[in-house]
């Protein structure tokens, strides 16, 4: 087994451990998620907490880690009576993220149970994790149904596998740790409230810090034990301190004005439900017993609410996590705390060293005026006004395509959906019919490997007719493994959602391009809503570019669009045929994943020769690659050309407008994309 990096080697990231120590210190407080960018130690620390956990003591042979002081009594392996206990070290187990609903929760042996009535049960990881800690790498990217089970288990305690009847349960208490980087996507709002702590980590901008964080690398690397070796007193100084915050908790004193102070703090950030506040009562509490104080006070609780309220104030995906300090100080002075009457330092972080890291719990790194647009791919400023009339020719010196400063969307609105034809295979999600492990049985077929969902009538009918020849005696049915009949599921898949938007001068008026924006945002709140991966294709000047490859993060579609610039001549065919250069690529990396094409545009083309003949074939090359589109008709005016709806015919799709894109004005208009190929 290989050498853990020690966990007090890591260098800065003090929020990162103060919220895993927590969780050692008191796992009431439920988990914790952390969201950063890529190379942040994010699994470097969750891998070496397990060094600093204290052992668990196991019944002999208990394939599900059972407490000899207090076993569980419906543990497939008891009953345990007077079993002495044996000590381990406490486990951290990974869930990777293509990892199956059985590998999660465990198998029933069906065929041993429909022919023997026995429950044959082969444990899955949340047994293995059971009183350790279960490690979700990349959390936001695990398939939403293994979510909702790993999360029930977690605020249960218990895991329970069910098929056709026959149940197990068995006990499952870990310390959940997901981590997540949000540029591939977010979780929804109500899983993000399952998790009990959230910190960001970024990292470091300071050039000493950053060579300190090589250095130990690369002496970690040469020589993993060594370096861990120089690291023991200091790993086992933080072990002992752990184990006694441990042994104090059930001191500490939780007040009635704490209490107080906590609740008017979930009020006054409009945080929904009640989990809120009895996290930030443990976190508080865990707090004060890291710091080796019996007492809460306000700085505990402040640091609390820093660390369990930021991601429960998210109401849509582009909402960025955060909390504004200056209110919180001030609704906990109006609670009746004056934070200032208690000289004492709390020493909530992991050296000793003040709260953590300036009270960054959960508070994005950006400081407030920041500019948090993200810059253009080509590396242009995106608000360089442009005096030039709309289509003018490019001149030297100007941006390309007369560049114009981005304007701001419109207000969403809600959309209908828009939905592949015919039935998918793809990823889970909630657009287009599709075969899945989840949804209502539309009939059976032979397990192809492990069976995983048992269609009983159509196993039974398939051992009847062979009970005679098999020696059937009494009442047990004689199944064989032939008979076994797995069911076929019909539900909901999500797509990749690839928008083409039209930037070019035609579009530059600012109360006409807020409107678009406000659309195509529109859409991307639908796409978050259904689990969609998403892309953005813009086109205006002389070509068309990628300004998002498709990807799961919608919040970073959103932000792209918001800075998207106008002005210049219509490309229309380099921004289908970009289109089709993505779609391409997406086929071969992930080619159960069915397309949607949504193109936005007023229809117009110009710029080089037959600009809207060149239009008309790339249009005809998504149709006979059976791509679904639909053309979003931007045209405005008392004249209308209708090109949009010609484009939308090229395509073998449909056309709407901006109107009929709204709610209830397009039913029976765009409930399912015409499928490709079919008669314009």
């Amino acid at each position: 087994m290989s050498t853990p990096y020690p966990f007090t080697a890591i260098v800065g990231q003090d929020d990162l451990r103060l919220g895993l120590l927590l969780n050692a210190v008191s796992p009431a407080v439920g988990g914790v998620l952390v969201r950063g960018e890529k190379g942040t130690a994010k699994s470097t620390a969750v891998r070496a907490l397990a060094a600093l956990m204290p052992e668990v003591s196991v019944v002999p042979g208990c394939r599900f880690s059972c407490d000899p002081a207090s076993p569980d009594p419906a543990c497939p392996d008891g009953p345990h009576a007077d079993a002495a206990g044996v000590p381990r070290p406490a486990r951290t187990v990974e869930l990777p993220v293509g990892a199956s609903e059985d590998r999660l929760v465990g198998a029933l042996d069906i065929e041993r149970a429909l022919s023997e009535g026995v429950k044959a049960f082969e444990p899955g990881l949340l047994a293995d994790a059971h009183r350790g800690i279960l490690y979700v790498d990349e959390v936001n990217l695990l398939h939403d149904h293994l979510v909702d089970l790993l999360l029930d288990a977690a605020a249960m305690g218990a895991s329970y596998v069910e098929r056709e009847g026959v149940s197990v349960r068995h006990a499952a208490r870990f310390l959940l740790v997901g981590t997540m980087n949000p540029e591939e996507g977010e979780l929804r709002p109500q899983l993000l409230d399952r998790f009990g702590l959230t910190v960001e980590v970024s990292a470091s901008r300071d050039t000493d810090e950053r060579v300190e964080v090589v250095r130990r690398r690369l002496a970690y690397d040469d020589d993993p034990e060594g370096f861990a070796a120089r690291w023991a007193e200091e790993e086992g100084a933080l072990r002992e301190r752990i184990a006694a915050a441990r042994a104090l908790l059930p001191r500490v004193v939780l007040g009635d004005g704490v209490l107080r102070q906590i609740a008017a703090t979930c009020a006054a950030f409009e945080v929904d439900g009640m989990r809120a506040d009895i996290v930030m009562a443990r976190t508080a509490t865990a707090l004060a017993a890291w710091a080796g104080r019996e007492e809460v006070t306000a700085d505990d609780v402040r640091q609390a609410a820093l660390l369990a309220l930021p991601h429960r104030r998210r109401r849509n995906p582009f909402d960025a996590p955060g909390l504004d300090e200056d209110k919180l100080d001030q609704t906990l002075d109006e609670a009746g705390g004056d934070r200032g009457q208690d000289d004492e330092d709390p020493d909530p972080g992991p050296d000793g060293g003040g709260d953590g890291g300036g009270g960054g719990g959960g508070v994005p790194p950006q400081a407030d005026g920041e500019d948090r647009t993200p810059p253009r791919a080509d590396g242009g400023a995106d608000d360089t006004p442009s005096q030039a009339p709309e289509g003018a020719p490019d001149a030297p010196g100007r941006p390309a395509g007369g560049e114009q400063r981005p304007v701001a969307s419109a207000e969403p609105f809600r959309t209908k959906t828009l939905s592949v034809p015919g039935l998918g295979e793809g990823a889970a999600g909630r657009r287009s019919r599709a075969r899945t492990e989840h949804g209502r049985t539309t009939g059976s077929r032979r397990p192809e490997g492990a069976l995983t969902k048992l269609h009983l009538a159509a196993t039974v009918r398939a051992a009847a007719p062979h009970q005679r020849a098999r020696g059937r005696v009494g009442r047990g049915l004689v199944v064989r493994r032939d008979d076994l009949r797995q069911a076929t599921r019909e539900g909901r898949e999500g797509n990749l959602v690839l928008f083409v938007v039209d930037a070019s001068g035609s579009m530059a008026a600012r109360q006409r391009m807020s409107a678009v924006k406000g659309a195509v945002l529109s859409l991307l709140l639908d796409a978050y809503q259904r689990r969609d991966k998403v892309g953005l294709v813009t086109f205006r000047g002389r070509e068309a570019e990628v300004a998002l490859p498709p990807t799961s993060s919608v919040d970073a579609a959103a932000a792209r669009l918001e800075s998207l610039p106008t002005g210049g001549r219509t490309p229309l065919a380099a921004g289908l045929l970009k289109a089709h250069d993505v779609l391409r690529v997406e086929r071969l990396r992930d080619p159960s994943r069915r397309p949607l094409l949504v193109v936005v545009t007023d229809g117009r083309a110009t710029g080089g020769p037959e600009p809207v003949a060149l239009a008309g074939r790339a249009g005809r090359l998504h149709r006979s690659e059976g791509t679904a589109s639909v053309v979003v008709d931007c045209e405005t005016g008392y004249v209308r050309l209708g090109l949009a709806g010609e484009l939308a015919r090229e395509l073998g799709g449909t056309a709407v407008t901006l109107d009929e894109l709204r709610a209830d004005a397009i039913a029976g208009l765009v409930k399912d994309v015409t499928a490709a190929g079919r008669a314009a």
